[in-house]
C-alpha cells in the first residue's frame, strides 16, 4: 500500500511524501522478506533496491526518477507473492 501511495505522489511532484511512503514500504517489505522468505527471493530484493532508490532520489528531489524506481518495486512486489 505504502509503495503506491509513494507512485501516486510522486506523480505529483510530492517528492518529500514519497520519501515518507517508500521509507514506510522499506520498512514493511523487509519485516516482511525476514518473516516470510528465509531464503532469499529475487522480487523482493529487487522491491528492496528499488525502494532504496526512490528514498535516495526522492530526498534530493528527483520525483520523476524517485518515482520510477517506486513503481518498479510495485511491480517487483506484485511479482513476489
Amino acid at each position: 500500500v505504502h509503495a503506491k501511495e509513494a507512485v501516486a505522489h510522486g506523480k505529483q511532484g510530492h517528492a518529500d511524501v514519497l520519501v515518507k511512503h517508500a521509507e514506510e514500504a522499506l520498512s514493511q517489505v523487509s519485516q516482511y522478506a525476514l518473516e516470510t522468505h528465509p531464503t532469499a527471493n529475487p522480487h523482493v530484493d529487487e522491491a528492496i533496491k528499488h525502494l532504496n532508490e526512490a528514498v535516495a532520489h526522492g530526498k534530493k528531489g528527483h520525483a520523476d526518477v524517485a518515482t520510477k524506481h517506486a513503481e518498479e518495486a510495485v511491480t517487483h512486489l506484485s511479482e513476489a507473492k
